[in-house]
């Protein structure tokens, strides 16, 4: 049994670069993934979202990858030749036209700026492919480990519930067996002074309207079943909720067929412990 709730994070290093993933996990009925990357890793997006799709079912996903750099981004200078030409040109013109002195050089085009240009050369950035993937599954190891711990936790908590439930069962299987064998008798009794008083050829109804045997054997056999599947370590949260509405259904009909003060009173017993359940059922992947 694991929580929807957690967190990990971790780190690789690349040359020139650092890389960090964090991911937290929150409450969701169905996987929600929120996945952050910087522009750079866009082309493997995909393959992140899969890594973390075959490691958790359920949950709201927030993914953050960053990268920091470690050293200064490399620079190259480069020249517009064409603008070089036409500048080199129009002096020329310039001179022949005025008439002016002087040699053109290196220094009258080095005084004009828009020649050249300083451009950051781009990293490849598909060789920290592999660092992104190793820092991921490392963070997703440190996010399963913190929602095992807490589903750990979860899991004290609801068996303690799902003991309370197991008495309650116990208790109405008991007032069953010492209150219904009289109750039964009593009203036979008084169906057999109904039907001499009627027809001798009326019929009497079904006498026993308020057997509930059935019901509190399948009520032990769900509560049996949720303790069962409450060890197993696939996500089993879908799983609970469905038994969940299994006992509610059980314990609706025991107060339908008995309505009791003793009955009715161990129904709303077993219904607070199936809600306490419930919530911590919102908790679970």
């Amino acid at each position: 049994m694991k929580s929807m709730t957690g967190y990990g994070e971790a780190s690789q290093n690349v040359s020139g670069a650092k890389v960090t993933v964090q991911i937290r996990s929150l409450n969701h009925r169905h996987l929600d993934l929120q996945l952050r990357v910087p522009r750079e890793y866009l082309s493997f997006e995909e393959t992140i979202r899969k890594a973390v799709r075959e490691k958790i079912a359920r949950g709201r996903i927030d993914l953050f990858v960053n990268r920091y750099g470690t050293k200064p981004q490399a620079r190259r200078l480069e020249m517009n030749d064409a603008l070089v030409g036409q500048y080199i040109a129009s002096l020329k013109q310039l001179k022949k036209k005025y008439r002016l002195a002087g040699e053109l050089g290196l220094s009258s085009l080095a005084q004009v700026p828009e020649l050249f240009h300083i451009r950051e050369v781009e990293a490849d950035h598909a060789s920290e492919r592999d660092a992104v993937l190793k820092a991921l599954g490392v963070a997703l190891k440190k996010l399963e480990s913190s929602r095992e711990r807490e589903g750990r936790q979860l899991r004290i908590d609801m068996e303690s519930q799902m003991k309370h439930l197991r008495h309650v069962a116990q208790e109405l299987e008991n007032w069953a067996e010492g209150v219904m064998p009289a109750q039964r008798e009593s009203i036979a009794q008084a169906q057999d002074g109904a039907i001499r008083e009627r027809d001798p050829n009326e019929t009497a109804g079904p006498v026993g309207k308020g057997d509930i045997n059935e019901e509190i054997v399948r009520l032990k056999a769900h509560v049996a079943e949720l303790n069962k599947v409450a060890r197993e370590h696939e996500p089993v949260g879908k799983k609970i909720d469905f038994m969940l509405q299994e006992v509610n259904r059980e314990l609706n009909t025991i107060s339908s067929k008995v309505p009791n003060l003793p009955v009715i009173q161990l129904v709303l017993r077993g219904k607070e412990r199936v809600e306490k359940i419930r919530e911590q059922t919102q908790n679970i992947e």
